[in-house]
């Protein structure tokens, strides 16, 4: 008797696993928290800056080394978790995302802050996959497991636009550090409430952990963007050269690997099924478009509008109310017109409110900056939500952690490139603003490192001085941000194409799968 035939007698003698809802609650506490402190950072940078005083390019690294090490693990860990169970993988990783939180937020350096995110990047990868491939196994049911993503989906989404609010009044009250001690409580319950309600679950003919491919993935991933990051901050160097080669070379090896082992790591022979690759690549583009610019959209509403961060972090609120109402609604549109119409259309929808931001300025007022956020949260809520649903669909459920895995590398691959890409050409635009006649050398030099260190270092000044220092470093930031706007909006109008073809013919799962 095969394995399907297995579960599938046991999903008809047992019916719908009980206490399966109270177990998407807790895991999608892990997504929400995972999804908030990859946004959280980017209020508190202002803060973060006057404290630890990083250079820009250190900055950069603070905001993206994050994404890097969860973009170069997740395959990995997706993998490790099929093995060894996912439950236990989910409540280790749990675990050390809050005792490694501490380290962040009592960071005393540049450096050790850039190490301190790096290791909450490697807890961080054992979250993501893990939460999805668990909700495969919770729900038999293709309209309830539509539904269950859809929730997991806009948490994911929500986390993005509400990690400003939570850090926005964090930082009002408390220091920089705060931000990251909230992970504390709510890892804690979910270690608790999980270990009870979560149902353990894996691969059972997983075959061995391969360390080689493990290696090979993680200076693969790197490897390429920090070759991407160099490329597009300094142009090109020998060192953005040696990395892409070095990346490139592993990467290969590692997709070469994957096609001799038995039992490999990754099985890339599900690239083949077009609505899996069309759903993996729209996710990726989508991100990578508008992962930079939320980044900075924190600075340009605190630094240029001169918002407290609450009020900065309320300002973001829309785009999560747009992504929570569209991605409890994603799976039910999806089946009354069509998978690529709504990704597609989703995708289009937050490219075009990119655009609209290429004609921001200081004096923009807050209703189209609203109106776009709450499109950009609609449109993403659609589009991730349902290629989501396409991952998981595509794949056996033995596979569903692998699967999880590449759709959460998209993500956070997407996430890094666009920090490290759109980041950098508002970082060079930056850094090009000419300084105003009167102002010391050593002062200016701190002002061109980041748009924080521009407005701390006009205090040294006299007021006419300051003035003039600060509204020319604002200025610049701003042509830098509605540049990476537009780049960004063609990254979404790209994906938005390419998910119109790749998608034709998908359908999302329905009825009780037998």
């Amino acid at each position: 008797m095969t394995t399907s035939t297995l579960t599938t007698k046991s999903h008809i003698e047992g019916g719908p696993r009980p206490g399966r809802w109270l177990a998407l609650s807790v895991l999608v506490l892990a997504v929400l928290l995972v999804a908030v402190d990859a946004t959280v950072l980017g209020l508190a940078t202002p803060f973060l800056s006057e404290d630890l005083k990083p250079t820009g390019t250190q900055l950069l690294w603070i905001g993206d080394v994050y994404s890097f090490v969860i973009a170069g693990l997740l395959v990995s860990m997706g993998s490790l978790g099929d093995r060894i169970g996912r439950k236990k993988l989910l409540l280790i990783g749990a675990t050390a995302f809050g005792a490694v939180s501490v380290l962040n937020a009592y960071a005393t350096s540049p450096e050790m802050m850039i190490v301190a995110r790096a290791l909450l990047g490697v807890a961080g990868a054992t979250l993501m996959p893990s939460t999805l491939a668990l909700i495969r196994n919770l729900f038999h049911d293709p309209r309830e497991r539509s539904l269950a993503i859809g929730i997991w989906g806009a948490m994911a989404s929500a986390g993005m636009a509400v990690g400003p609010v939570v850090g926005g009044f964090l930082l009002e009250h408390f220091w920089w550090g705060s931000v990251f001690l909230i992970n504390l409580p709510v890892m804690a319950v979910l270690v608790v409430v999980g270990a009870k309600l979560i149902p353990e679950s894996k691969n059972p003919n997983s075959g061995p952990w391969d360390l080689p491919s493990v290696a090979l993935s993680l200076v693969g991933m790197i490897g390429v963007v920090y070759a991407i990051k160099e490329l597009a901050s300094h142009g090109l160097s020998l060192d953005a050269v040696v990395a892409a080669l070095a990346g490139v070379a592993a990467l290969t090896g590692f997709v070469r690997r994957q096609l001799t082992l038995p039992i490999p790591l990754l099985d890339m022979r599900l690239f083949r099924h077009r609505g899996f690759s069309g759903a993996v690549l729209a996710d990726l583009l989508t991100i990578l478009g508008l992962s930079g610019l939320v980044f900075f959209l924190s600075q340009f509403l605190q630094l240029v509008q001169g918002r407290q961060p609450l009020e900065a972090g309320l300002a973001e609120l829309p785009a999560a109310i747009g992504a929570v109402t569209a991605g409890l609604a994603a799976g039910l549109v999806a089946r009354r017109f069509s998978v690529r119409s709504v990704v597609a259309g989703g995708l289009a929808a937050i490219g075009l409110s990119l655009a609209v931001l290429t004609s921001i300025d200081q004096s923009t007022g807050y209703p189209m900056l609203g109106a776009s956020l709450l499109v950009v949260g609609v449109g993403s809520g659609f589009a991730f939500t349902v290629t989501a649903d396409v991952i998981l669909s595509s794949v056996p459920k033995e596979q569903a952690g692998a699967a999880s895995a590449v759709s959460e590398t998209a993500y956070e691959l997407g996430a890094a490139l666009g920090i490290a890409v759109l980041g950098s050409i508002v970082t060079g635009v930056y850094r090009g603003f000419a300084t105003p006649a009167g102002v010391p050398s050593g002062v200016a030099s701190a002002a061109h490192e980041s748009l924080g260190g521009a407005v701390e270092a006009a205090g040294a000044l006299a007021p006419d001085e300051a003035t003039a220092l600060v509204t020319a470093a604002q200025d610049a930031f701003v042509d830098g941000l509605r540049i990476a706007a537009g780049v960004g909006a063609a990254f979404l109008l790209a994906a938005a194409v390419a998910a119109w073809f790749l998608l034709k013919g998908q359908k999302l799962e329905d009825g009780v799968s037998h």
